[in-house]
């Protein structure tokens, strides 16, 4: 089964496993999911959601955040980890989209590259959800997936995955994609524990590339 042939039939079957999959980070504003993927860097999106309430309690808008000190950030996401480097460019972000973009979250992936703190994730994951365009988020689960199903030969590195990706997905249909492969890779194919390929709906088309790893 040739790769691409391989990922409409993942991307079939995931569909079906999986129909209301979709970002697992609360929010209601572009902004919001700006501030939340920060803070979802070596942190789980579930703690995330519990304490960016506290963060918008505070700071309701691009604006009261901008104003925030970093400090005063760091108080309130310190629970997420790294929290001096979050808030630090956090605080950058806003002050840049107060500043330069009237508020508002730019819908053009170069321009969300130079914020402060985002990067090819981030950025995917923001014109995907937000925007609604093509976008290829390669987290964790992104990329074993891809490995061990066989859509991806041995690249760990997110943007070579990406890239790979590109070649083989539909555009329109990477960002639920990789939604997708994030409930599958936490509820099967997971990480921690050999994957339970007995229950997988993938198992006759995955090529379980690396599956020990």
């Amino acid at each position: 089964m040739r790769k691409k042939e391989r990922a409409l039939a993942i991307i079939q079957r995931l569909k079906k496993e999986y129909p209301d999959a979709g970002c697992t980070l609360d929010y209601d504003h572009a902004w919001k999911l700006l501030v939340s993927v920060r803070l979802a860097a070596q942190c789980t999106d579930a703690r995330v959601n519990v304490v960016v309430e506290d963060l918008y309690a505070k700071y309701p808008d691009v604006n009261a955040l901008a104003e925030a000190s970093p400090e005063e950030i760091e108080a309130i996401v310190k629970p997420c980890g790294l929290g001096k480097s979050k808030a630090r460019d956090i605080s950058a972000c806003m002050r840049i989209l107060r500043d330069e973009y009237d508020g508002r979250v730019p819908d053009d992936f170069d321009k969300l590259l130079k914020l402060p703190g985002v990067g090819r994730k981030s950025a995917n994951l923001i014109m995907g959800d937000v925007f609604g365009k093509p976008a290829i988020v390669t987290d964790t689960h992104c990329i074993r997936l891809t490995n061990r199903m066989g859509l991806v030969d041995g690249i760990k590195e997110p943007k070579k995955v990406e890239m790979a990706l590109w070649k083989i997905i539909p555009p329109e249909e990477g960002s639920d994609f990789c939604h997708r492969l994030v409930y599958h890779g936490r509820e099967v194919c997971t990480a921690r524990t050999k994957p339970f390929c007995d229950k997988c709906c993938l198992s006759d088309v995955c090529k379980k590339v690396g599956v020990e790893s």
